[in-house]
């Protein structure tokens, strides 16, 4: 019996209380507070009917043309503006008591509550991201809850008391949370940012697609320093710290790093170099090959034909050979081999062959027009190739060959001239041998 609670301090809290409530509920101006509570509520209700239906900005979706982003903001907000008006009525509401009552702690703790709801749907309407409005209404609408009722100055104050310490550094959970939503945000702001300045970027039309590429990598490597700092900054961290992570990355180097930095630098050199651009056909010393899609920190993606992606380190580029076919010009030459039959009369060949090649849709009279040449004579016919120049990449070993390879046999078709094959001559000598008996 002796550890059971004195339950009578808990009794006297709870008769201090009712005895409040009574008389809040048996005082008139407690009422009018009430009476002014559901007429601000009313009020702000009817007003923001009558401006969705006459303000054309809020009743209508924009249509496009001059301010479509600021229409579109007003036009988002049009949810919005119930709660705003809420708020102002309660601001009218707490005057107008405050001259007749000289009590209005109600209203202004209502004022309170409705400017935080407001604060809730301002993050819906206008933070995108599910995750960034998630991370912002988790901070903010406490924090406001808080500062309603008082008690955020204390509160912080009793998160900065919880730390850890480790030798000359101080974590307490104040800074922990801090760098938590501070990180979150910068880390969304500067993703948004890139993908707005990445976009700006490419819709410069008087930039060939190398300075585009070197100038959003240039945009990028700028962005995340300036974000970084500025990180930094917020938490208030002193950036000669920056000196020792710079010794710190400077270690990791000399211990493992080393290709990571070759490939990161490597790629600068590319940019700055511009001896590769997105869109160019690459062939590398072993083999492979494809069109060079971006360049990255790290590594070059090339896109094949047959719908993979090979990721190259950027530092292939520059300790080892590749081929460029389409930097200056995307103009290639091909060749393409037949042969005739012996009896063909081949001085019409090149003239049938050239004519029937010529009408390729990509095939070019510039630099060189088509051209037949003889290359010898086989064991079965007589061998031609046919040069020509085309407009891009043989898209794998079948496509102007292939095309060009059809021409020719229908022009030789149409014309009796016979495609050879191996034919192979037998004699059969049936005189039997002369044997002379000693």
């Amino acid at each position: 019996m002796e550890n059971l609670p004195d339950l009578s301090v808990y009794q006297d809290k709870i008769i201090e209380v009712s005895l409040v409530v009574l008389a809040w509920l048996q005082s008139p101006p407690f009422w009018g507070q009430i009476a002014g509570i559901i007429l601000a509520w009313f009020i702000a209700r009817f007003v923001a009917k009558q401006l969705h239906r006459r303000v054309q900005f809020l009743n209508s979706e924009p249509q496009p043309g001059r301010l479509l982003f600021l229409r579109s903001m007003i036009y988002r907000a049009r949810d919005l503006v119930p709660s705003l008006l809420l708020v102002a009525a309660l601001g009218g509401i707490i005057a107008v008591l405050d001259v007749i009552t000289g009590s209005s702690w109600l209203v202004k703790i209502a004022q309170s509550l409705s400017l935080v709801l407001a604060l809730k749907k301002g993050i819906e309407l206008f933070v995108p991201a599910q995750g960034l409005q998630n991370i912002v209404k988790l901070v903010v609408l406490p924090s406001a809850l808080m500062m309603v009722f008082g008690v955020f100055d204390t509160f912080t104050i009793y998160l900065d008391t919880v730390a850890l310490q480790l030798g000359n550094i101080r974590l307490s959970a104040l800074f922990l949370i801090k760098s938590a939503i501070f990180g979150a945000i910068i880390f969304w702001l500067g993703r948004q940012s890139n993908a707005v300045g990445q976009t700006a970027i490419n819709r410069q039309e008087t930039l060939d697609l190398g300075m585009k590429s070197l100038i959003s990598k240039l945009f990028q490597i700028v962005l995340f320093v300036v974000m970084g700092i500025l990180f930094l900054q917020v938490l208030g961290i002193d950036l000669t710290v920056l000196a020792v992570l710079g010794g710190a990355v400077g270690v990791g180097l000399g211990f493992g790093l080393q290709q990571i930095a070759a490939n990161f630098i490597s790629g600068m050199i590319i940019l700055f170099e511009r001896s590769l651009s997105p869109g160019d056909y690459i062939e590398m010393e072993d083999g492979k090959a494809g069109i060079l899609k971006e360049i990255n920190m790290r590594s070059t993606t090339l896109a094949t034909y047959d719908g993979k992606e090979i990721m190259l380190p950027n530092e292939k580029f520059i300790t080892t050979t590749f081929v460029n076919w389409t930097r200056d010009d995307p103009r290639q030459r091909y060749e393409v081999e037949f042969s005739v039959a012996y009896d063909t009369d081949i001085e019409q060949i090149p003239e049938l062959i050239c004519a029937a090649v010529s009408t390729h849709p990509q095939v070019l009279d510039d630099p060189e027009p088509v051209d037949v040449e003889l290359r010898g004579f086989g064991d079965s016919g007589i061998n031609f190739a046919v040069e020509f120049w085309a407009d891009g990449i043989d898209d794998g070993k079948n496509k102007f060959s292939s095309d060009v390879l059809f021409l020719i046999w229908r022009v030789l078709r149409d014309n009796n001239i016979s495609i050879p094959y191996p034919q192979r001559e037998i004699r059969v000598l049936n005189d039997s041998p002369n044997i002379t008996k000693a």
